[in-house]
């Protein structure tokens, strides 16, 4: 599978408030957090359920894959998504390590591999 997803107890904001605590502990920050579901209704669009995309990096590992190779930065920042489905609430990622198959680089698989462990942990803290 191209993604990681666990079902959450709890309500989207509550989820993405212990993430990005989660996430903190881990070294990583928030850059940006856009609430979908509002967004789209400021724009006219009926769209019910909540869905929030948290774009996340950790400065030193961004500037580890960007100095072995700059094309990585077409994937960066990581995102993180939160939202409902049939009234459950669920927490999921793209893997970073697909991504990096597409560039022929061993050093940067692995350091994919070990932010993709890091994000997951941090997910499974939620």
């Amino acid at each position: 599978m191209f993604h990681y997803t666990k079902e959450i107890q709890g309500n989207v904001k509550e989820t993405v408030t212990k993430l990005e605590e989660s996430l903190a502990e881990e070294g990583f920050g928030v850059l940006w957090n856009l609430d979908l579901r509002n967004k789209l209704q400021e724009k006219g669009i009926d769209f019910d359920n909540e869905l929030m995309i948290l774009e996340v990096c950790n400065p030193h590992e961004a500037k580890k894959v960007l100095d072995e190779e700059i094309l990585v930065s077409y994937f960066l920042p990581c995102k993180i998504v939160v939202y409902n489905e049939s009234s459950t609430t669920k927490i999921g990622m793209p893997k970073p390590s697909l991504f990096m198959q597409i560039i022929d680089n061993e050093k940067l698989k692995e350091i994919a591999e070990d932010i993709e462990n890091r994000l997951i942990n941090c997910i499974n803290k939620v």
